[in-house]
């Protein structure tokens, strides 16, 4: 699936009083993520069998950033709202996710991430 680049570490949480928060931005991204997966999830046809297969054991997430520099962001500081977002728009915990798989391209013209989650066999 093919999801916009996550807003940077910097800009998805807050300090409020001692508390972390997510920001408007980070607010902003998940509810886009949501909404995207929500549409794709429409357009499948096997999509009980889809979620039944990744809500029925552990996963691998593997993420591919395409970024408009190959300096200008860390390959991990989107991971984790990226993780979070699509774990919520499938109705999944990501603690089911066991294996991550990161990688960072450069696309100046259409940045973008895109994710995959596949079943692990086994956990060992």
């Amino acid at each position: 699936m093919t999801l916009p680049i996550p807003p940077s570490v910097n800009h998805q949480y807050a300090t409020v009083n001692g508390r972390r928060l997510l920001t408007a931005a980070g607010r902003s991204y998940k509810a886009q993520v949501s909404e995207l997966v929500w549409l794709a999830l429409t357009k499948d046809t096997d999509r009980d069998g889809l979620l039944h297969r990744l809500q029925s054991g552990f996963l691998t997430l593997s993420v591919r950033f395409y970024f408009t520099s190959a300096l200008r962001r860390d390959v991990d500081g989107g991971l984790k709202i990226a993780q979070d977002a699509l774990c919520e728009g499938l109705g999944l915990n990501d603690n089911r996710i066991v294996e991550t798989h990161l990688y960072k391209h450069v696309d100046k013209i259409n940045p973008r991430i895109e994710v995959a989650l596949s079943n692990v066999s086994s956990l060992t």
